[in-house]
């Protein structure tokens, strides 16, 4: 199998958590020695929301906060890849033309940001269309995709699979800035929409949810193309 995993934010908080981090290098590093071929995206996380943030305080435009972001998952794509092992690819790529030459079954090739204005779930996309994935899965601090935001409303029901489109009527009433792309933005959407990907949503605190939507089971939320 080919797939994606995009590692939100969540797993790279500003006091890395070495055990979290560890037990999902675990997880995938067993699913890829399986004869699986994985590219892990890293998100920012809360050093990279810190220093985007001091950025801006002192005066930086946004596309220099996005170059200060991009460092940040790449910082955390090489904690992840230092877990990983053997299981990792040795080299991190930093652009979308290098992913298909690194790429590689039974191991895990880990990334973070490419470039100014493309947050890192539209790397994952792209990952995932060029390298013909066969499943993008989007782990995030939720369960999946709800009808309201679940941390400010306790009532927000669990969505089991969404239309697209539906997603990019959300994503276009939210303004978009330098770490902070919300569940998913407009670009890593768009990239979804025309390349098809089948794609899940699902929680990241544990391992076994990824692998569980690697495998196809019914877990998170699943993205519906019309």
């Amino acid at each position: 199998m080919r797939a994606v995993v995009k590692l939100g934010g969540a797993l790279f908080e500003r006091d890395p958590d070495v055990a979290a981090i560890g037990k999902m290098a675990t997880s995938l590093a067993a699913f890829a020695r399986e004869g699986n071929q994985v590219v892990a995206v890293a998100g920012g996380g809360g050093n990279a929301r810190a220093y985007i943030g001091a950025a801006r305080k002192l005066g930086g435009d946004e596309s220099t906060c996005d170059l200060i972001g991009i460092q940040l998952t790449r910082a955390n794509a090489e904690l992840l890849r230092i877990a990983l092992g053997s299981a990792a690819v040795s080299k991190i790529p930093s652009s979308i033309s290098e992913i298909p030459h690194l790429a590689a079954e039974g191991r895990v090739l880990v990334m973070g940001g490419l470039q100014p204005g493309q947050s890192t779930n539209a790397v994952a996309a792209l990952a995932a269309e060029i390298t013909r994935a066969e499943t993008l899965v989007n782990a995030t601090d939720v369960e999946g995709v709800y009808t309201q935001d679940p941390k400010k409303n306790p009532k927000a029901r669990l969505i089991k699979s969404v239309r697209v489109d539906r997603l990019l009527d959300w994503a276009m009433k939210v303004e978009v800035f330098a770490g902070k792309y919300e569940l998913l933005d407009p670009l890593a959407l768009k990239i979804m929409e025309r390349a098809r990907i089948p794609s899940r949503f699902v929680s990241l605190k544990d391992p076994q949810n990824v692998i569980a939507a690697l495998r196809g089971r019914q877990v998170g939320t699943l993205v519906v193309y019309a």
